[in-house]
């Protein structure tokens, strides 16, 4: 089994087990509040696996399952070993939860959930290696960079308008990683990425 897959198969346990039990949302997810005033560290992490609803679980699930699986591969080549992508994945999942927590951590009302930054890490290193693959978004085919510039354009406008309960910076500063964490260990990836933008076929 995959870590990829063995991500998805715990967040699906963990979210899927939580809908009906309100308590264990707030135990387990990213309170700013709690963690400035109880030293709850572990919320960073255990934010990544619960949900809002099946339609936010699956939305971040499926983009890991066909992303997930080609950045676990690469970063075994890439650096040498599999869990590279855990540690990859638990790194994207803290750090984009870093700016919620410094905006947030007075606000006792405040609390976040899902996967979405780490996620969108994953989506961004395969960006970084594959910027002209089309993806598809709502059905419709655009290659990958496009889709990246459009992303973090919305993401950082959504974060500073605000006011939709979304936790934007998490998309935005995920992304942030899923770019520089495989560049820090390779940066001859940087070289890699500007070829293939440059030769567009």
């Amino acid at each position: 089994m995959t870590l990829s897959i063995a991500i998805i198969i715990l967040t699906c346990l963990v979210s899927i087990t939580s809908f009906s039990r309100h308590n264990s949302i707030d135990e387990l997810s990213m309170w700013p509040y709690m963690v400035k005033e109880k030293n709850q560290y572990y919320r960073f992490i255990t934010s990544g696996f619960v949900h809002a609803d099946y339609m936010h679980l699956a939305f971040n699930m499926i983009t890991l399952f066909f992303f997930g699986r080609y950045i676990e591969v690469m970063f075994q080549q890439l650096f040498g070993g599999k869990l590279y992508f855990l540690l990859f994945y638990i790194i994207a999942l803290i750090a984009s939860d870093i700016p919620c927590y410094i905006k947030n951590r007075n606000n006792p009302g405040y609390r976040s959930i899902g996967a979405s930054g780490a996620v969108s890490a994953v989506l961004f290193a395969f960006i970084l290696v594959q910027p002209w693959t089309k993806i598809y978004i709502f059905f419709l085919p655009l290659p990958a960079i496009i889709y990246g510039v459009l992303f973090l354009g919305y993401s950082a406008y959504m974060a500073k308008r605000g006011g939709d309960g979304i936790n934007h910076d998490a998309h935005f500063w995920g992304a942030v990683v899923g770019v520089l964490f495989p560049l820090a260990l390779k940066p001859g990836l940087a070289g890699y990425f500007l070829h293939q933008l440059t030769n567009f076929n």
